[in-house]
């Protein structure tokens, strides 16, 4: 093949074949080409020793295509250029890491290996679902089922294959991803999708000091901001909006809409047969108190379906579990008068009855179940119910067939991506809202209900992106003081992009206004005591003060509460990626609270089980003190004056004001003036644009 190929092109023949000389072209890149050519050139020039002279015959046409052809050029060149040689070089060094493969994940990965960072790893527990195509464009239809993680680094490696890219197909929140472990990253980026991880991964980039970029996007809106300990802001620094909660008794017993069936299948139903216990974020039990006769009702509810869980993987569970829900709890509230009078009453369902309607339903399932786009019938449904209580009970059973004798009872907990729970979710939810007279919904739409899913665009993950990667080049530089906090609001009347200085730490912060330390520990030796006697009382400067030690379980140490000092570490469930916060009691000057992060390791015998790099006690800060309430005199009057009036607004230039039809607004939101009239978004333009250097 390749002596034909030389045959058909004459011209690469003679140049494949033409010895190399000193006057050969050399680019000195990064990957050592001119090394290469020199190597080359010494081979050549004793080639020419040993042989005799040949003067070449002029050719006209090869002459011509030697001096039109190109020359090697470095890949990272136009980033040299853009960049400047000391932040390019920079980049080419750096390591970072990239939490979260899915749809700002697949535009950040790309944007990272163009950019040339030296080694990135992605880390994501996540699979590849079809409904990810549309928008995540690393990963192709053969790819579903994959880990996203692996699939985004084979898919990335091609853009740049000078860029390490190593994958981890874990959850974030994994023992082995320490603080240590954080510790070697010079950048970490989050594209996470839930609030949970963003919390994780701020609290490890606090511990760790390492400078966290958090991005975010809901529909046509995003935003991107830089966390540095100590100099801006960091995730938890202003309250988040808590996951939305309905009361259980609405949900258990009195359902009005789609999403409180959906709700009761995910985090009632489906827990209670296959589950720990019940998701609590899910309820509000805040009325629970004047529906004490309805809750008691529930819970004996609760108890016989714990009894029924006993059978299952049995032929009789699918009728039995049934006839429990959709019958028996239902003939119940219907004779729950009070509960009707403004309400349509629930109709009772029989398995038989159903069944026997169903037989054209389960003579299609394999149709019924590959359509989720479509609204399933209620005999669909019911055909869909048994089959994935079906598909369940084999897993619960070879789960416990495989469970190591010390290990605690597997459990099977909701997962939007996971088929066998997403179905038993969709169908369940589908009988009973049929029971209620509520519009059933398809499975994806359930699926959009039920893991919470955010609408997204692939053009504002792209923006958002490429965010990300110039906010990361002024991290690089140091140039916190350029760094801005984005906002991608394309619907408001002023700009595409409304960029605002980064706020400041809140000095009241739970978690970025702690003092943070670690320490080292031999797990097999230390005990409490060891903690609080040589590291609280000694390193740390505590003394003889009163405080108290927490871990992510409860109080482990207060002055009443010793009974723990003799136990060693491990014994209270303490390891080398947990936390142990200090909290000083002092009414007068406490301390902030200190965290403590641990770090195992095996020490000698002669040495202290546990260790402190600290050579000196380090000057913790002192809690902010609160500052004393202005006294208001009459009712809504401060000094006679309404506090309104007190002191009138100034007219605020360079603002903009929110847009009517601007109803999608970013998770987080730029700071809020109190104006009762219109909420007003202040925006800096001063050095707005990002500017980068040439060196």
């Amino acid at each position: 093949m390749e002596a034909q190929g030389a045959a058909e092109n004459p011209t690469a023949a003679t140049e494949a074949s033409a010895p190399a000389t000193a006057t050969a072209p050399a680019t000195a890149d990064a990957d050592g080409a001119t090394a290469s050519a020199a190597a080359a050139t010494a081979a050549a020039t004793s080639q020419e020793q040993q042989q005799p002279q040949v003067q070449p015959q002029p050719n006209a046409a090869s002459s011509t295509s030697l001096q039109q052809r190109p020359r090697v050029m470095a890949r990272d060149r136009y980033n040299h250029q853009s960049l400047g040689a000391s932040l390019n070089l920079a980049v080419k060094q750096t390591r970072v890491l990239m939490v979260g493969a899915g749809g700002i994940g697949c535009e950040l990965l790309k944007n990272i290996v163009l950019a040339g960072f030296g080694e990135v790893h992605v880390v994501d527990l996540d699979t590849i679902d079809l409904s990810n195509l549309n928008r995540q464009f690393l990963f192709r239809q053969e790819h579903i089922k994959k880990s996203k993680a692996l699939i985004a680094k084979e898919a990335a490696r091609k853009f740049n294959p000078n860029v390490e890219v190593v994958a981890h197909h874990a959850n974030i929140k994994d023992a082995e991803f320490n603080v240590s472990w954080f510790g070697q990253f010079k950048i970490v980026f989050n594209a996470l999708d839930n609030l949970e991880a963003r919390r994780h991964v701020n609290k490890m980039c606090l511990a760790a000091d390492v400078p966290l970029i958090e991005s975010g996007t809901t529909g046509f809106n995003g935003q991107v901001e830089v966390i540095r300990k100590g100099v801006t802001a960091c995730y938890d620094c202003t309250a988040k909006e808590t996951p939305k909660s309905f009361p259980v008794c609405t949900i258990r017993s009195t359902p009005s809409q789609p999403i409180h069936c959906i709700v009761w299948g995910k985090s009632y139903l489906l827990n209670e047969i296959f589950g720990a216990s019940e998701d609590e974020s899910a309820f509000d039990h805040s009325s629970d108190a004047d529906n004490a006769q309805e809750i008691a009702e529930l819970k004996k509810e609760s108890e016989e379906l714990k009894k029924i869980r006993e059978a299952v993987g049995t032929n009789e569970f699918p009728q039995m579990l049934f006839n429990k829900v959709f019958n028996k709890d239902i003939e119940r509230l219907r004779s729950v008068e009070e509960l009707w009078k403004s309400r349509r009453r629930p109709e009772p369902l029989n398995y038989e009855a159903a069944l026997s309607q169903a037989a054209e339903a389960l003579a299609s399932k394999d149709q019924v179940l590959a359509d989720g786009q479509r609204v399933w019938s209620l005999e669909e449904s019911l055909v869909v119910f048994n089959d994935s209580l079906d598909r369940l009970c084999r897993r619960m059973l070879q789960l416990k067939k495989t469970r190591e004798p010390s290990a605690p009872e597997p459990i099977i907990t909701f997962d939007k991506d996971d088929e066998d729970t997403l179905d038993f979710v969709v169908a369940g939810a589908n009988i009973r809202s049929t029971i209620f007279g509520i519009e059933r919904k398809s499975r994806f739409d359930t699926k959009q209900m039920a893991g919470n899913i955010i609408p997204a665009i692939a053009t504002t993950n792209a923006i958002v992106a490429g965010l990300c990667i110039l906010e990361s080049l002024k991290v690089l530089r140091g140039d916190y003081g350029q760094s801005k906090e984005v906002f991608l609001t394309p619907f408001a009347p002023a700009r595409l992009l409304a960029p605002d200085k980064s706020r400041v730490p809140n000095p009241e912060c739970p978690v970025c206004g702690v003092f943070h330390t670690s320490i080292t520990v031999d797990l097999s030796r230390a005990t409490l005591n060891d903690v609080v006697e040589d590291i609280v009382k000694d390193k740390l400067g505590f003394g003889q003060k009163e405080f108290v030690v927490n871990n992510e379980v409860g109080i482990l140490y207060d002055v009443d509460e010793t009974d723990n000092l003799a136990k060693k570490l491990s014994e209270l469930g303490i390891t080398g990626s947990s936390f142990l916060t200090i909290i000083d009691e002092d009414d007068e000057d406490p301390f902030v609270n200190v965290v403590v992060s641990i770090q195992e390791e095996t020490l000698d015998d002669q040495e202290k089980p546990v260790k402190s790099s600290l050579t000196d006690c380090p000057e913790i800060p002192r809690k902010p003190k609160k500052s004393a309430q202005p006294v208001v005199n009459g009712a809504g009057k401060q000094n006679g004056k309404h506090p309104l009036a007190a002191a009138p607004e100034p007219e605020q230039k360079g603002v903009k004001r929110s847009h009517p039809g601007d109803d999608d607004q970013p998770t987080k939101k730029a700071k809020m003036n109190n104006s009762a009239a219109d909420d007003v978004v202040i925006v800096d333009d001063e050095g707005g644009a990002i500017v980068i250097g040439d060196d």
